[in-house]
């Protein structure tokens, strides 16, 4: 045995073993796929995506200087949450403060929660991976113990390797997944939480720069 048996099976006697052979390509590709997911969800939920720099700045500047008529398209025209969770809020303005803060809130919730759907691919792959690490586990297991028992308890190490190699590669591939995918989904689900959270705050408090001027209209 060499380097090889990291991508392929051998019987004790030198022969291919499918089994085992397609239990480590399986986790191979996982391996990859994990590779494309932590990418995909990093690029998908960078702070650009949620939070641009200076949008709060420029939002602000022009319902300061009265053109509420320019930020609301603004806002319309953004394909990022923060444009998307003000321009909802700004939507429901004839109904009042409170109708769009609630507005906004709740769109905010759903953008963030179909961000959340996104990153929950990286953490099935990392519950499913050892899974598949483990049956491998036992299968070669049970591949060992079958070379023993036609031995008649007498097989040489050699005969043994093919089983043992498969159920120690196998847990090697899952656990070599699901590390980094259990740790990716964590750092970018909360990462992803936390910006999702100074979007909605920077929206409320441009949703507030309205409440004194409706107040002062109602007297």
């Amino acid at each position: 045995m060499n380097g090889s048996i990291f991508f392929y099976s051998l019987n004790g006697n030198g022969s291919f073993e499918w089994i085992g052979s397609m239990m480590i390509w399986l986790l191979l590709l996982l391996s990859v796929a994990n590779v494309v997911l932590i990418i995909i969800g990093a690029n998908e939920n960078a702070r650009r995506s949620q939070l641009p720099d200076r949008a709060a700045i420029d939002m602000s500047e022009l319902i300061s200087a009265g053109r509420y008529q320019d930020a609301i398209k603004r806002a319309a025209a953004g394909e990022d949450d923060f444009s998307r969770i003000l321009s909802r809020g700004l939507e429901h303005a004839p109904d009042g403060v409170e109708a769009m803060t609630h507005a906004a809130e709740q769109t905010a919730d759903d953008l963030l929660a179909a961000r959340l759907r996104g990153l929950e691919r990286l953490n099935v792959l990392g519950q499913v991976a050892p899974m598949i690490g483990l049956f491998g586990t036992v299968y070669g297991m049970i591949v060992a113990f079958q070379t023993i028992a036609s031995t008649g308890g007498a097989a040489d190490p050699a005969m043994l390797a093919g089983g043992i190699g498969t159920a120690l590669v196998t847990t090697f591939w899952g656990l070599l997944i699901a590390i980094p995918a259990t740790s990716a989904y964590a750092l970018l689900r909360n990462r992803t939480i936390a910006i999702s959270d100074q979007a909605l705050a920077q929206v409320d408090d441009l949703l507030a720069m309205f409440r004194p001027k409706q107040d002062a209209g109602n007297k």
